[in-house]
């Protein structure tokens, strides 16, 4: 009784937040998915993926565009006029109530994730003192990464994370045919979703299929995951082939054009990189060099080029991803577990923002959520998730970079980190940070400082200054918190090691 209760108050609390978020900043994505309401509801399907009234065309999976598709029959009934493909920027009330409480409701997906996560963890949580038995629910429903994403800058990452989460929790569950069958869906809402795939893959091969041996049994094995792939794949993209679309479904989906760095630099390798080739370039303009013009901290989104050091291709990224997921791969392989499975999934989920190509920052969610049920289950991980945590949802900063967001977005991350903390440090027995954890994140003040009060008002030359220092900042912790993960895979030692330390 008590474990249900605990569900429908946290989320009871959630949407009361979320209601109090409606009317706050909102970014270009607002229009983004307005625009797609529109394509979706008055084109027809073939010209979908070619509409190009708005430059933010649909490019996401077609499941996701049949999902914005059915979300504008409902949406017809609200207001009619957002769903005109000529309307740009349209924001009527109704417009913004709609968009925003269908963000709220798509949640349900997260809410389910959460509390299939709640009733596995609860054996290490029902331990704990009452304010942090729901640390699962909390820690996924209340994130504040979500919020700040969903609810404020808009988008709609908590019914992807939902998918997600649950795919993974009935893998974990050895629900193998329900896990597939989720995580298939999952791929055709949001493509990124394919960096964690490897782990999906090895894993269900090597415990599924490989486990029987009899060769017709592995056959038989392998054809079942084999259909449901290929029937949600059938159904998402076979009206496209159908319609001979697909090739400008692909185009869509992978713009390749677009550059290696966001707009505003995701905190990861190429971070560090680009901040590298400005140092370099002020170096050598100094020595009397002559340098060619750099793109990268122009706050556009286009295709970087970089003054001093080699240009960075989309193929050599992805090569670089394989490369790092490599390791973990074949240890999942050699050694499957449950724990090690999750392990992979949020290692190979760090890989792809390290070294992906144009990462958006938001993408940091997909391994930071991914991390919290691993760590109720192992403690020994606390202290990497408070200070992964903290790092990821930091960088989240510059999404809302009006003032009137500044006491909002630092007290939601504040709170989340005060109470993770408290209730990991619980479960752990002692505190969960290590001292240089702390000493990084008390990097954080002066960085938060700088970049939201002393920033605004230096010269407008320095404008990208505290987003590069977000970034690069932010890329160091994160490191700081992958590379000991890295090295955590395997269970059977894990916590002979972390109880020597």
């Amino acid at each position: 009784m008590s474990k249900n209760r605990d569900v429908f108050t946290i989320i009871g609390l959630a949407t009361c937040v979320k209601i109090l978020l409606v009317w706050t900043y909102r970014s270009t994505d607002f229009e983004v998915h307005r625009n797609w309401l529109a394509i979706t509801h008055s084109l027809p399907l073939k010209e979908w993926y070619r509409e190009r009234t708005s430059r933010w065309t649909l490019d996401y999976p077609p499941l996701f565009a049949w999902f914005e598709w059915f979300l504008s029959q409902i949406a017809a009934r609200v207001d009619p006029k957002m769903l005109n493909v000529e309307n740009l920027e349209y924001a009527s009330e109704e417009t913004i109530l709609f968009q925003r409480f269908s963000v709220m409701c798509s949640d349900a997906v997260l809410f389910y994730a959460a509390y299939v996560w709640h009733g596995i963890c609860f054996e290490q949580t029902q331990r704990l003192p009452r304010l942090f038995k729901p640390l699962v629910l909390v820690g996924l429903i209340l994130n504040p990464g979500l919020l700040i994403v969903d609810h404020i800058h808009f988008q709609y990452n908590g019914i992807l994370m939902g998918i997600m989460l649950l795919s993974m929790a009935r893998i974990y569950q050895g629900h193998v045919l329900w896990g597939t069958l989720w995580f298939s869906i999952l791929l055709n809402m949001k493509h990124i979703y394919l960096y964690i795939a490897p782990p999906f893959f090895i894993y269900l091969l090597r415990t599924y299929v490989l486990s029987e041996k009899n060769v017709r049994l592995q056959a038989i094995r392998l054809s079942q995951l084999g259909l449901i792939v290929a029937g949600v794949f059938s159904i998402s993209f076979g009206p496209f082939i159908y319609h001979g679309q697909i090739r400008q479904v692909l185009s869509r989906l992978f713009p390749v054009r677009r550059g290696l760095l966001h707009s505003y630099w995701a905190p990861n390798i190429w971070a560090l990189y680009g901040f590298c080739d400005e140092i370099l370039r002020w170096f050598a303009r100094k020595l009397g060099f002559g340098v060619p013009a750099q793109t990268i901290t122009k706050g556009l989104v286009q295709e970087a080029k970089f003054a001093v050091l080699p240009n960075v291709p989309s193929w050599l990224t992805i090569v670089a991803a394989l490369v790092l997921m490599t390791p973990s791969l074949y240890k999942l392989f050699r050694k499957p577990c449950r724990e090690a499975f999750l392990h992979s999934v949020v290692y190979c989920g760090c890989v792809s923002f390290l070294v992906g190509f144009h990462v958006h920052e938001k993408a940091i969610l997909i391994p930071l959520l991914g991390l919290l049920p691993l760590a109720v289950r192992r403690p020994e991980l606390s202290g990497l998730f408070v200070a992964f945590s903290a790092t990821g949802h930091f960088s989240l900063f510059p999404l809302l970079p009006n003032e009137q967001e500044r006491f909002l977005k630092t007290a939601l991350v504040l709170l989340y980190a005060f109470y993770i903390h408290k209730a990991l440090s619980a479960l752990r027995g002692r505190p969960a940070l290590a001292r240089l954890s702390k000493i990084y994140l008390l990097g954080l003040a002066p960085l938060f400082l700088y970049t939201e009060i002393i920033s605004k008002v230096m010269p407008s030359r320095y404008e990208f200054l505290p987003l590069m220092g977000t970034s690069v900042y932010c890329a160091i912790g994160i490191l700081h918190c992958f590379i000991p993960f890295s090295f955590a895979q395997d269970y059977t030692k894990l916590s002979e090691r972390f109880k020597r330390q």
